[in-house]
């Protein structure tokens, strides 16, 4: 193959009002986020459509639940916490974008994906391997107290510094009780 065949046509990017835009050609504009480069249109589809959900909604995990279970293992973080917060997070979609720009399965920000080596944020193996070690980050800070954690992982550790323990965020107190639901579920299962 020619390398004119490889070279890069498509472009996603995905706007501050959280619509997505694809193009022949890159777009400079400063919010505009770029999400996937491609040779061919094939497969981009449910990207540009952003809402996307996988049929079956959390029967995905049976898809991811082999990657899950070994990165659980590698950095030795409670399996059913991590099937908990990937459940309430994006409920197993890989392509899952927040309107704040939380993206993947672990729908991790932009700067924590660039802390922990994040090239593509939609990348399963990428996004639930740094999801998982800043998970396991969090239970070191926080001496395994998992609401702190959830806490943390939700509103960020500024938060939960600032108000010396679970924010006071109607969202953030939602879903600490969600994941921690969600851990009971998976325990049993």
């Amino acid at each position: 193959m020619s390398s004119m065949a490889q070279a890069t046509r498509y472009y996603l990017y995905q706007l501050p009002d959280g619509s997505r835009l694809m193009s022949d050609r890159p777009r400079y504009e400063k919010d505009y986020r770029l999400i996937r480069k491609s040779s061919q249109v094939k497969g981009m589809g449910h990207l540009v459509a952003g809402a996307y959900q996988p049929r079956g909604g959390a029967a995905q995990i049976k898809h991811f639940e082999p990657l899950i279970i070994a990165l659980s293992k590698q950095h030795q973080v409670d399996l059913a916490l991590i099937k908990a917060v990937i459940r309430t997070e994006s409920d197993f979609n890989p392509n899952a974008t927040s309107r704040r720009g939380a993206s993947g399965l672990m729908q991790l920000m932009p700067e924590t994906a660039a802390h922990y080596g994040v090239s593509d944020l939609y990348s399963p193996q990428q996004n639930l391997d740094a999801g998982i070690r800043y998970l396991r980050d969090l239970l070191k800070r926080y001496d395994n107290h998992l609401y702190l954690v959830l806490a943390a992982y939700n509103a960020g550790e500024s938060a939960v510094a600032k108000y010396k323990g679970i924010p006071p965020y109607r969202e953030t107190q939602r879903y600490v009780k969600k994941v921690m639901q969600y851990k009971i579920y998976y325990s049993r299962h």
